[in-house]
């Protein structure tokens, strides 16, 4: 669909809104209408800068230099000879933190394919084994080298927090990784890991938006990925427009959000003091 028929629609759905309230607007919950609204204005925000990415416009986003630090890792493994080890987290697919952790290893796996690399991933979960060596095993597909990978380079240790950290704290003390990845949901484990990997001299690089353990990364890691920078690195690595789209769409709807918050303030604080009769509280709760 190009930018004309979009308007077109667009247009053509905000008019037949438009005529059905008119007409009394039957079956619709008029309460319900900021949140009608809100719905509306967001999905239209995200899907204008989607169709900008498209187009080929340029979208600024920020630098964020774990990400970029992701290939300098990679090729400080290459040249010494050791692998890289990525760990993507303790929980399931279930969290979204884990799928990001498992999106961000297509890209670290499609780097160790292009500099013949040695990946070594041991995971805590089934179903993330299976996600991750599939992620793996396309990476290598593209980069036209299928004879490299193995199953084995995405292994299973075990389901138990603290064991699962002391069988990773062995692989790090074994083979002496030149670049350690902590990417997903972490929770007491995190800095067994990462004081492991930075005793051996390892690079490390640790993504997360696990509030309680960011320190304890910032701490200890080279470079860290903090809350949405580690949303957003799949966005960065790709390229993909309808990603770097998506990105920048929710950032402005934040922005909006935050001049709600700020009006809404503004406005409550007026209706205190009675110089206007009108209750934001009142118009923005859902009945």
């Amino acid at each position: 669909m190009n930018d004309r028929d979009f308007m077109i629609s667009a247009g053509g759905i905000s008019l037949a809104f438009l005529i059905y309230w008119f007409f009394g607007h039957p079956y619709f919950i008029t309460e319900r209408i900021v949140m009608f609204l809100a719905i509306m204005v967001f999905s239209g925000t995200l899907l204008f800068f989607i169709r900008k990415a498209r187009r080929g416009e340029e979208i600024f986003l920020r630098t964020i230099p774990g990400l970029k630090a992701v290939e300098e890792a990679v090729g400080r493994s290459t040249e010494m000879g050791k692998p890289v080890l990525y760990v993507p987290g303790i929980m399931d697919m279930d969290q979204v933190e884990t799928v990001a952790g498992v999106i961000v290893l297509g890209h670290v796996s499609k780097m160790t394919a292009r500099y013949e690399t040695t990946l070594n991933v041991p995971v805590s979960r089934a179903i993330v084994m299976k996600a991750a060596r599939e992620a793996c095993k396309e990476s290598y597909l593209m980069e036209g080298r299928p004879d490299m990978f193995h199953d084995d380079m995405v292994h299973y240790l075990t389901d138990e927090q603290f064991a699962y950290a002391a069988g990773v704290n062995g692989i790090m003390v074994r083979e002496k990784p030149a670049a350690c990845m902590y990417m997903g949901k972490f929770y007491a484990e995190s800095l067994i890991l990462a004081e492991t990997g930075n005793s051996i001299g390892a690079i490390q690089i640790a993504g997360t938006a696990s509030q309680a353990q960011i320190p304890f990364f910032v701490t200890a890691c080279d470079y860290t990925l903090i809350g949405e920078e580690f949303f957003a690195a799949s966005a960065y690595l790709s390229g993909r427009p309808e990603l770097i789209g998506g990105v920048k769409g929710q950032d402005m709807i934040k922005v909006f959000i935050i001049g709600l918050i700020l009006a809404g303030v503004v406005l409550r604080l007026m209706n205190d003091v009675g110089l206007i009769d009108f209750s934001i509280i009142n118009f923005l709760t859902v009945k």
